[in-house]
């Protein structure tokens, strides 16, 4: 997809502010056992093609209204996920500024995912 350059801007810089983790890097933390909330932020007609198994689903639009409510521990671990890292990104720089101290985006997003071959839910 090509994005304006006005979004790639805003995404560059709230990437510059949160932590990203790579597709492969997230399964080798979650197999661990690391304790964490995985949320998709992608649209609901995304979400209902297909998602990462274990998710929840906060799109961008509701994320920052809802987030209290069901996350209300600030200090939970939250990885995001979207299509590709974008929204994610900004999503998760937003959470921050709500006080939520480990958000996490996954790099690549659902498309990674899917290019490796893991497992979905639909």
């Amino acid at each position: 997809m090509k994005h304006s350059p006005g979004f790639l801007k805003l995404v560059e810089e709230a990437k510059s502010r949160v932590r990203e983790m790579t597709v492969p890097e997230y399964v080798e933390w979650r197999d661990q056992g690391r304790q964490h909330i995985l949320i998709d932020t992608r649209e609901e007609s995304e979400w209902n093609a297909g998602r990462i198994p274990g998710a929840i689903h906060l799109s961008k639009g509701i994320i920052e209204r809802d987030i209290e409510r069901l996350v209300p521990d600030t200090d939970t671990t939250l990885v995001l996920y979207c299509g590709g890292g974008y929204r994610s990104a900004l999503a998760a720089d937003n959470l921050q500024k709500m006080g939520y101290k480990n958000c996490i985006s996954l790099a690549g997003g659902w498309r990674d995912w899917v290019e490796r071959g893991l497992p979905v839910e639909k």
